[in-house]
């Protein structure tokens, strides 16, 4: 039987989503509280993997077991047996053929920027920052150059493992709500640390350090060593994963609001 998971983390307490020697992870704790429910060891697939400090409202994930149990242990019991950094949202069950990556046809991120003098505190882990003040009308205008299908190799970090740079871009938003900043991006695919190094070139237009031509010129010259330094992790939220609707999965957190930042 495969099931299927959304989960929400809240990534400042972990070294990233993936299973590694050293250090918690995300995909660690939830291995141990579904083995823990299932009387088995169990190993989860992810829709993505998620860097550290990197947080998700959305993360979907499927696993195999040979035992039954109600939905609600695969949520509530596990939750019981979690971190409080790491909650499952929803169970289901889903076909043997369904793969939380490769049936997924679409990944959603959140940006929460916060733009003011004086650094976060209580927010400190859950959003970015910048001091200095920032023009999100000029970094939504550089940003329609990013929409549609390009090579981001001059947003891709040198450890990216994808083997083509090319990705569609469906959706890039920047909003301002006072001290808030959001950026929204939708896209099939993104490559290691491209939206963090996405952001780090719009701040540096939204500063008026370069002008808004630039950012299709970083396209078109594919390199990364041009580009801005890559943004922090705190700010960054993996808020949807697209799926065909026959799957029947919920349309969990597509868009949904992480918890810091301005609301619609």
């Amino acid at each position: 039987m495969r099931i299927a998971l959304g989960v929400e983390y809240d990534g400042s307490g972990f070294r990233g989503w993936q299973s590694q020697p050293v250090g918690p992870t995300v995909q660690d704790a939830l291995e141990a509280a579904l083995g823990a429910i299932a009387a088995h060891p169990v190993r989860v697939q992810a829709s993505g993997r998620t860097d550290t400090g990197v947080h998700a409202t959305a993360q979907v994930v499927h696993f195999d077991t040979a035992v039954e149990r109600p939905e609600t242990a695969w949520v509530r019991g596990c939750n019981a047996l979690l971190p409080k950094g790491v909650a499952v949202r929803w169970a289901q069950p889903v076909a043997d053929d369904f793969n939380a990556r490769f049936s997924a046809h679409a990944r959603s991120y959140r940006y929460c920027l916060y733009n003011s003098l004086v650094r976060p505190a209580i927010a400190a882990s859950l959003a970015g920052w910048f001091h200095r003040p920032l023009d999100a009308a000029r970094m939504a205008d550089a940003a329609i150059a990013l929409v549609g299908e390009h090579d981001f190799s001059a947003f891709r970090s040198s450890e990216c493992q994808a083997k083509s740079p090319v990705r569609t871009m469906t959706a890039l938003d920047v909003r301002r709500r006072g001290d808030w900043i959001t950026f929204d991006l939708s896209a099939n695919a993104f490559l290691h640390h491209m939206v963090r190094n996405i952001v780090g070139a719009l701040v540096e237009i939204g500063c008026g350090r370069r002008e808004p031509d630039w950012m299709p010129s970083l396209l078109a010259q594919r390199d990364r060593r041009l580009a801005a330094p890559t943004f922090a992790a705190a700010g960054l939220y993996l808020v949807g994963v697209g799926y065909d609707a026959h799957w029947g999965l919920p349309a969990d957190g597509l868009f949904r609001l992480p918890p810091v930042g301005p609301t619609d």
